[in-house]
Parts: C-alpha cells; structure tokens; sequence
C-alpha cells in the first residue's frame, strides 16, 4: 500500500512536471508561475510519500518495482528538461531586465561631452526580440 501512495505522489509530481515544462517551453511566463505552486506541492506530496516508504521498510511487488522504475526515469527526464528550461527563462528575463535597465541608463546620468563640445554618443540598448505563441 505504501508504495502505491510513492507512486501515485510520483505519477501527480510528473504531471505537474509535464505541464509547466510546457508552458516554458512556449515561454508562457504567466501560466508557469501559476504551475509552480502545484508542482511544490506534488514534490513535497512526493519527498513524504518517499520517506514513508523508507521508514516502513516497504518492499514492492514486482509490478510495483516496474512501475516505480518507469515512473523514476519518467521523473528524471521531466526534471532535467524541467532545470534545463526554467534556466533558459531566468537568462532571458535577465536579458529583458538588462536591455531595460541599459535604455534608462542614458536618461539618468548627466549630459558627457566629447571632443568639440558636442555632447558624446549615448549608449544604445542591444535589440532583443521576444515571440510567444498563445
């Protein structure tokens, strides 16, 4: 029985997983951070489930040992895909925030000038483009 609830915790933590590598994946910032709160849930949900397991010494059948080996790979694959893009959407806010920052730059420091007189070139913000899909 203990080992059926780790794997139903398990099977919850992968959907969850599933669903907001998704919306990463789409770069819908938005509906990823509404999946968090459900994905630490199913992770804590999953980390009792596991030590129940182990404190009660529990040894799965052999269906159960399958299942959990599947599931455990599963998690893996979800998980480092997981890492992979919340990694990639933490550099691309960070970019966003940069080039933001730089644009005001020039409008908050004092006039400088250059050789003549003339007032020296202001930095430009780098482009960055962003596309979603809905």
């Amino acid at each position: 029985m203990m080992m059926q609830s780790l794997i139903n915790a398990g099977l919850r933590l992968a959907d969850a997983l599933d669903a907001e590598n998704e919306a990463l994946s789409r770069f819908d910032m938005v509906s990823a951070a509404k999946l968090a709160e459900a994905k630490i849930r199913a992770s804590e949900a999953f980390a009792a489930a596991h030590g129940a397991v182990h404190r009660t010494a529990s040894r799965p059948d052999t269906t159960e040992r399958v299942a959990a080996e599947a599931l455990s790979t599963r998690l893996k694959t979800l998980s480092d895909e997981n890492r992979r893009l919340l990694e990639r959407a933490i550099a691309l806010q960070a970019r966003v925030i940069e080039t933001i920052a730089t644009a005001a730059i020039p409008h908050a420091r004092p006039a400088t000038y250059g050789r003549g007189g003339y007032n020296a070139a202001s930095r430009l913000a780098p482009s960055l483009a962003l596309a979603t899909r809905a």
